[in-house]
C-alpha cells in the first residue's frame, strides 16, 4: 500500500542558478558552497543546483579529461560544501559529473554537513550523451523533515512516467538540476515542470544554468511550481539568483483533494503501471532532522 501520507510542516527550498566556470570544479564548489551559505541564511533546508554544474555541462571536456572535470562520491574537493552545509544546516543537491570506477554518470549528489549522503544517476539521457555516460538504473527520494523530494536530472522530466515514478513513492516535490537553452528549451520547461506538478499533485522545482555552457545558450529561469501547476516562485533569465519557496502540507491537501488522479490511480485496477516500471523503484537518501 502507497503511503500518500501529508508532512506536517512546512519546508523551505532553494533553487539556485549560478554561471559555472568550465572544467573548473574548485571554483564552481566554492560558489556552490557560497549559495548554500545564502540560502541558509534565508531560512532554507533545501538547495537545488544546476545539471552538472560542479564542470558545467561540457560533455567534451568532461569526456577527455575525467579526472580533473568530474568528481568521485569521496572526493576531497567537496569538503567546502560540506563544511557550508554544516554550518547553515542546509541539505544541497548538486549537480555533477561522476566517475564511479570506469563510469561516468550524471548525477545529482545528496551533501550535508557529514559529506555526501548519496546520488541520484540520471536515467533518461540525452541522445548526445549517450555515448559519454552510463544512465542510471534507479530513482531516489530524499527525506528532510518529513518530506520526500523524487529527484530528476534534466531530460527526466520530459517522462511523465519519471515524475510518477516518484509520486508513488510518497513523494511530495519532484526536484530537478537542469540545462534548459533559450528558445525551445524555454518553451519545454513551461510545459514539462507545470505538467509534472499537476498531474502528481506535488510541487516540482527546477534549478537551470545561466549564460553559455556546454555550447548551449541557456534560459534561466528557476522556479518551483505548486501542486496545482501553478508557478509560486520565478528567477530571472540571466543573473545569477537564489528563489525561495516554502512548501507547504495545506496546499498539497487542497490540491489532493481538488485533483484525486494520484489517489485513483492507485485504486484503479486498470490503471497502466507497465508504464512506470522503467522508473521504480527508488532508493531512499534520508536527510537531517531540524536541530
Amino acid at each position: 500500500m502507497i503511503d500518500f501520507a501529508l508532512p506536517s510542516r512546512p519546508l523551505r527550498i532553494a533553487t539556485a542558478q549560478a554561471q559555472a566556470v568550465s572544467g573548473e570544479v574548485d571554483v564552481n564548489v566554492q560558489a556552490v558552497a557560497r549559495i548554500v551559505s545564502a540560502a541558509g541564511d534565508g531560512g532554507a533546508r533545501v538547495v537545488v543546483f544546476p545539471e552538472k554544474f560542479l564542470s558545467g555541462y561540457e560533455p567534451e571536456l568532461i569526456r577527455a579529461d575525467p579526472e580533473r572535470c568530474a568528481v568521485r562520491p569521496d572526493d576531497p574537493r567537496l569538503a567546502p560544501i560540506a563544511d557550508a552545509c554544516r554550518a547553515s544546516g542546509v541539505t544541497a543537491v548538486v549537480g555533477a559529473a561522476v566517475q564511479d570506477g570506469a563510469d561516468l554518470y550524471v548525477s545529482a549528489l545528496v551533501i550535508d554537513g557529514t559529506g555526501v549522503r548519496g546520488r541520484y544517476d540520471k536515467q533518461t539521457l540525452f541522445k548526445s550523451e549517450q555515448a559519454v555516460y552510463r544512465p542510471g538504473s534507479a530513482g531516489a527520494t530524499l527525506e528532510v523533515d518529513g518530506w520526500r523530494l523524487g529527484l530528476g536530472v534534466c531530460y527526466d522530466s520530459g517522462f511523465p512516467e519519471h515524475a510518477r515514478a516518484a509520486a508513488l513513492d510518497g513523494c511530495h516535490a519532484y526536484v530537478v538540476g537542469a540545462l534548459f537553452s533559450e528558445g525551445n528549451g524555454y518553451h519545454e520547461s513551461r510545459i514539462w515542470f507545470p505538467a509534472r506538478a499537476f498531474d502528481n499533485t506535488v510541487y516540482a522545482v527546477l534549478a537551470n544554468h545561466i549564460g553559455e555552457t556546454g555550447g548551449w545558450r541557456t534560459c534561466g529561469s528557476s522556479a518551483v511550481w505548486g501542486p496545482d501547476g501553478r508557478i509560486v516562485a520565478e528567477a530571472g533569465f540571466a543573473a545569477e539568483e537564489v528563489v525561495f519557496a516554502d512548501l507547504l502540507p495545506k496546499s498539497l491537501r487542497a490540491a489532493r483533494e481538488a485533483e484525486p488522479m494520484l489517489r485513483d490511480l492507485h485504486d484503479t485496477s486498470s490503471a497502466p503501471r507497465s508504464l512506470l516500471r522503467a522508473f521504480a523503484p527508488h532508493d531512499s537518501l534520508g536527510g537531517p532532522s531540524p536541530s
